[in-house]
């Protein structure tokens, strides 16, 4: 990994459970996010809402944005 996947967080908007959330990610992980919605074929405000259901579900839930990061590394770690 080059100096330049070092980039800082880039906020966008999701819309889950029709209510708008700003969520702030490096690029590297709305690639990713992006990536894996294709894959799912699913919309990307889809997977953040299944993502966040989980996280809900979580004996001490993380924020949602740690909640993406640690689901997309488990996804690639553990295919």
């Amino acid at each position: 990994m080059g100096p330049e996947r070092f980039e800082g967080p880039v906020k966008r908007s999701v819309t889950i459970a029709g209510h708008e959330t700003s969520i702030s990610l490096e690029p590297m992980f709305w690639e990713a996010l992006e990536r894996t919605a294709k894959e799912l074929n699913v919309p990307v405000n889809a997977l953040v809402a299944r993502i966040d259901a989980l996280r809900i579900e979580a004996s001490s839930p993380p924020n949602l944005t740690s909640a993406l990061r640690l689901w997309l590394f488990d996804r690639a770690a553990n295919g």
